[in-house]
């Protein structure tokens, strides 16, 4: 076995390949366990202590090594700008890339991706000795060029309807505490602190945003400007049309809660008809599988009979046997 593995270029690449994949996974899972750890700790000390403090999120914290990066290359000269930067902007904002570097970093990441890709599998190649022709490592190097070049889009793309699925399912329930918050005599800047601060752990998503909007109102914001950018910020056409909402009844004098009660029985009854959607789609979906997988083997128990009755009894008939 030992000689297999010194001979052979392949065995042995897969045996490391297969060791680091399993020292992977060990400090991927010690890390989970302690990170779970230490926030259950943290969470025990908010509750404790009668508050509920804002953390930094992890992606900030991964962010910022990149943004360190992305400045000293534009430092080095390579500028890192989007012609389509506005747009590039949105997007990343939708995503939950709320950081002024997240473009730059985006940018970044597509280059390097880019570079990368070609030359892991040119390193690959060599290493595994196999004959391939200029022809051939052009080809599957543009391939990986290309799909390093559009898979941060996909990813963006990708965590941004997660993202958008997620507001969209919570903000019902957000309503209904702003409404209860609201009857009970809380006024509108009020009410979303305390929902905002009350949601934390149930829909984190929701809560920021309620909480920046409150910051923006204390801070001497106008309230349709902070209503107005939290909507633009989330990419969500329900908080955008929340916003409005909320803007012209302060215009007009209208009621806040009947306005909060009639927007939630609508939020409430689009989610009800998701939820029914997903439901008559799942036959469908599972119908292909079935079709798939058990009707060939329904139509050979079927015919099974027949096939071995002709084999056994006609084609010797045929044959004058």
């Amino acid at each position: 076995m030992l000689n297999f593995l010194i001979v052979n270029p392949i065995a042995r690449l897969s045996l490391l390949a297969l060791i680091f994949a399993v020292v992977i996974i060990l400090v991927v899972t010690f890390g989970r366990l302690s990170s779970r750890r230490i926030e259950t700790r943290q969470n025990i000390q908010e509750i404790a202590g009668g508050g509920v403090k804002r953390r930094e999120s992890l992606q900030d914290k991964r962010t910022n090594a990149w943004a360190d990066l992305a400045e000293r290359i534009e430092r080095a000269g390579l500028s890192l700008s989007d012609t389509k930067g506005d747009v590039l902007r949105d997007r990343l904002m939708a995503a939950g890339y709320t950081s002024p570097s997240a473009p730059k970093v985006f940018t970044l990441s597509r280059f390097v991706l880019v570079i990368a890709l070609p030359l892991l599998y040119l390193v690959f190649q060599r290493m595994t000795a196999a004959e391939q022709s200029s022809g051939e490592l052009y080809v599957y190097g543009s391939l990986l060029a290309l799909a390093g070049l559009y898979l941060p889009n996909l990813i963006v793309s990708a965590k941004a309807d997660r993202r958008r699925e997620a507001v969209t399912n919570g903000f019902p329930d957000c309503l209904d505490l702003m409404l209860v918050c609201v009857e009970a005599g809380l006024g509108l800047e009020a009410a979303m602190d305390r929902v905002g601060r009350e949601m934390v752990h149930s829909h984190p998503l929701i809560a920021n945003m309620l909480l920046e909007v409150t910051l923006q109102l204390r801070a001497g914001a106008r309230r349709e400007d902070a209503l107005r950018r939290m909507g633009e910020r989330s990419g969500v056409t329900e908080i955008k049309s929340f916003a409005t909402l909320l803007i012209q009844s302060d215009k007009l004098g209208t009621s806040v809660a009947d306005t909060l009660r009639v927007y939630s029985a609508e939020m409430r009854e689009k989610r009800r008809l998701r939820a029914e959607e997903k439901a008559h789609r799942l036959p469908v979906i599972i119908s292909i599988p079935l079709v798939v997988n058990m009707l060939p083997t329904m139509i050979g128990v079927l015919m099974m009979p027949g096939i071995v009755r002709i084999v056994r009894e006609l084609i010797p008939a045929m044959g004058g046997g």
